[in-house]
């Protein structure tokens, strides 16, 4: 059989990503922010390209203005919210959906691991408070947060006004680079020495100027050191502080008794020794800033609305002070249009418009999607918004999708680097995607979320003589109706930064101390 060359044709259907798609997909996973940049940049690559503000005639074409008032708002109450969202908008509101195996994959909808203190060192909360932020309209553009002053940065100022030997200046500076955000210095002395080629008494006079800079405790090698440094300054370190500061291991298991007779002190002076020592700071340097410092900014607007029959209803809308208003200068294309006098000048014009008017599509799709899956976070999401984080309920990513008649993969997405604020603070949209734990009738599911806030208040309100174990919080739980293993309650327990049993009656003990 001879073989030959052939010529066949053929007709078959595949995804091509385009740029435009390429580009409207990577707009869907923007933050606000994010997208305000993106703009910038847009606006200095494309002559036709303007802010709203700017237009002469301050009336763009019509389909070629930013998107209008109903595209960054919406009303929930009762009906669907794909009704609500794209209510006689059903033709041009379809989701931007690809194929699942040409996207990277989603991300997890689990719960996610908490940071927070264990509690099982004592001298880890010896200073500092944490602050919370507070509620109120959500905060405009111009109110982000500027850099902070680092630690390094308060150091380097003070320490030219100690001392003018340009040996010790010197060294002191370079001391100061060595400091972690902790105020902790990272080498020894004689490292330093070694590194600085100059003697150990010169290196050991700056650690010292180093160590008289505010705040007080920088430039300590240990723990023990750093609150040392504090009680000297506040001169209170006595043999009896220096032995009770020297067996800081005895004082996070809570070995009072032995404590006391190492220091030899009665109950009043240990008691008054003890509430001294809460008073210092471990880790002063955290007071500073570790760089510049950025704060939260919302992309989602949540508020609660009176309806006319009374019902109670939610205004979402997105954040209008981080969405600049976009538009198409025609009367610029108009002219540019008839000054090109080459093929190439007017297709490279054509090319601008093309992808101008691409771009405001993309954005206007942008809000679109968002508003409806936020609108339907919302309505799955609604106890917790009236009642706080003990009725929130178990979501998913593919729930969310199938209830909006999208995929999986836009909604992630919608959701990722996204920031939602209403009346009970900011939260990021994945805060509401939280995994199941069944019920004790076996029927309903519960959010992982809802059972950490029960747990937090069970401990919170235990009795300092009869401190809850495992085993008791599953007890009380299950009648709460949580089915819990006592190992997933230990798990949830550490996730929220609570200690043992054990590490909370050790603590509850110190603090018996008075």
């Amino acid at each position: 059989m001879a073989l030959g060359p052939r010529l066949d044709l053929r007709q078959s259907q595949s995804l091509v990503m385009t740029p435009q798609l390429q580009q409207a997909i990577k707009l869907l996973a923007l933050s606000n922010l994010e997208i305000e940049a993106f703009i910038g940049d847009a606006l200095d690559a494309n002559p036709l390209l303007e802010l709203g503000d700017g237009v002469p005639d301050g009336a763009p074409e019509p389909g070629l203005e930013a998107a209008p008032e109903e595209l960054r708002r919406t009303h929930l109450e009762t009906s669907p919210v794909d009704q609500l969202v794209s209510e006689g908008r059903a033709a041009d509101d379809r989701p931007l959906d690809i194929d699942a195996t040409t996207l990277d994959r989603d991300r997890d909808t689990g719960d996610g691991d908490a940071g927070g203190r264990t509690g099982a060192d004592f001298t880890d909360g010896l200073g500092g408070d944490a602050g919370s932020g507070g509620g109120g309209e959500g905060p405009d553009i111009d109110e982000r947060g500027g850099a902070s002053e680092t630690l390094a940065e308060h150091l380097h100022a003070q320490i030219g006004a100690v001392t003018s030997d340009p040996m010790l200046l010197f060294a002191a500076r370079w001391l100061i680079d060595q400091i972690d955000e902790a105020g902790y210095l990272v080498v020894g002395l004689e490292e330093a020495s070694a590194a600085l080629g100059l003697p150990l008494a010169t290196t050991t006079a700056a650690l010292a100027l180093v160590q008289s800079l505010d705040p007080t405790g920088v430039g300590a090698s240990t723990r023990s050191e750093c609150l040392a440094l504090q009680a000297r300054e506040a001169d209170r370190y006595d043999p009896c502080m220096a032995r009770l500061i020297d067996n800081l291991e005895l004082v996070a298991r809570g070995e009072i008794a032995r404590l006391k007779r190492l220091c030899q002190v009665d109950d009043e002076d240990f008691a008054d020794m003890l509430r001294e020592l809460r008073g210092y700071d471990p880790k002063p340097g955290l007071r500073f800033g570790s760089g510049p410092a950025e704060a939260v900014v919302p992309d989602i607007l949540v508020r609660a609305v009176i309806a006319e029959d009374g019902s109670q209803g939610w205004d979402i809308a997105l954040n209008p002070a981080t969405l600049p208003r976009l538009v198409v200068n025609r009367r610029y294309y108009v002219e540019m249009r008839h000054a090109c006098m080459g093929k190439e000048a007017k297709a490279w014009l054509g090319e601008r418009l093309a992808d101008a008017n691409w771009l405001l599509k993309a954005l206007d799709q942008r809000q679109k999607t968002i508003l409806k899956v936020a609108a339907e976070i919302v309505k799955q999401q609604e106890g917790f918004f009236q009642g706080g984080v003990a009725h929130l309920k178990p979501l998913t990513l593919r729930t969310v999708a199938e209830a909006i008649s999208m995929h999986e993969s836009t909604v992630s997405r919608v959701t990722s680097n996204k920031y939602l604020h209403c009346a009970r603070g900011t939260f990021e949209l994945k805060y509401f995607f939280t995994s199941g734990v069944a019920s004790s009738d076996g029927e309903s599911a519960v959010s992982a979320e809802s059972v950490k806030a029960a747990i937090r208040q069970l401990i919170e309100a235990e009795d300092a003589k009869s401190v809850l174990s495992d085993d008791a919080l599953v007890d009380l739980l299950r009648a709460r109706g949580f089915d819990l293993a006592r190992r997933t309650v230990a798990k949830y327990r550490e996730a929220i930064g609570l200690g043992s049993s054990v590490q909370r009656r050790r603590q509850k003990a110190l603090a018996g101390v008075r």
